[in-house]
C-alpha cells in the first residue's frame, strides 16, 4: 500500500477530524490544519489517543494551514462553504494534489438543499481549481457520514465517488478510499460532475432525518 502524508484542511470539524483518524489507522501520516496551531493540537491528541494500540497507525499532528500543507504530498478540503474561496485562495497549494469534500449546502424550513454555484455551471471542487491553477484537485469523500468516520466499525459499508480530470490525481482519492470502506474508490468521470456529487449530500440528509439513520451511496454492477 502507498502511504501519504495528508494535511487535512478543515480538520478540527467532525467531516475533516473522522477523514483524518481513518487515514491515519491505515498507516497514512496527518496533519490536521486549522487557522489556528493551539486548536488544531488537542484534536491530533484526540485522534492519537483513539489510535492507541492500533497496529501500524500513522501519525496525526497539528498545525496551522499553511505549515500543514508543508511537507503534505496530499491535500483535503473540508471546510464549511461560507468563506470558502478566501480561504483556498490563501493556501500554498500549488503543485499539491488536492481533495475537495466540501459540499456547498444551505437549511431552511423544508430541510437541506444544494447551493447554485455560478448559476449551476460550477461546484465547490471547480471553485478550489480556478482560485488555484497550480494544483490538481478532485472531488471525493463527499457523501460519508462524519458520525461513522468517528464510529466503532472497522470500515463504512459505501462507496467512495471520485470525480476529477487527472487521472493520476483521482488514482490518488481512489487508494485513500480503502482506508474509509476497504475498497477502492470509484471513478465517477470529470470534475464537472462535481456539481451533482455535492448537493447530493442533501438528500441524504433528508433520508437520515426521514430513517433516522447515516446513509451512504453503494454502487451496484461496478
Amino acid at each position: 500500500m502507498t502511504t501519504y502524508r495528508i494535511a487535512v484542511i478543515g480538520g478540527t470539524g467532525p467531516q475533516g477530524k473522522g477523514l483524518g483518524y481513518r487515514f491515519a489507522k491505515a498507516g497514512h501520516s496527518v496533519v490536521l490544519g486549522s487557522r489556528s496551531a493551539d486548536k488544531a493540537g488537542p484534536v491530533a491528541d484526540e485522534v492519537t489517543e483513539r489510535l492507541a494500540g492500533v497496529e501500524g497507525a500513522g501519525t496525526v499532528t497539528g498545525a496551522a494551514n499553511a505549515d500543514a500543507i508543508g511537507e503534505a504530498d496530499v491535500v483535503l478540503l473540508a471546510v464549511p462553504y461560507d468563506g470558502h474561496a478566501d480561504l483556498v485562495e490563501s493556501l500554498p497549494l500549488a503543485g499539491k494534489t488536492v481533495i475537495s469534500c466540501v459540499n456547498p449546502l444551505a437549511f431552511d424550513k423544508r430541510g437541506a438543499h444544494g447551493r447554485v454555484i455560478d448559476g449551476g455551471e460550477g461546484s465547490a471542487a471547480e471553485e478550489a481549481q480556478r482560485l488555484q491553477p497550480e494544483a490538481t484537485v478532485v472531488g471525493a469523500f463527499h457523501n460519508v457520514s462524519a458520525v461513522l468516520l468517528w464510529g466503532d466499525e472497522e470500515y463504512l459499508d459505501e462507496d467512495v465517488l471520485v470525480v476529477g480530470d487527472v487521472v493520476e490525481a483521482k488514482e490518488v482519492a481512489m487508494d485513500l478510499a480503502e482506508a474509509v470502506t476497504s475498497r477502492r474508490g470509484i471513478d465517477a468521470g470529470k470534475l464537472r460532475l462535481a456539481r451533482q456529487l455535492e448537493p447530493f449530500t442533501a438528500v441524504l440528509i433528508s433520508i437520515n432525518r426521514k430513517y433516522k439513520t447515516h446513509a451512504g451511496v453503494r454502487i451496484s454492477g461496478v
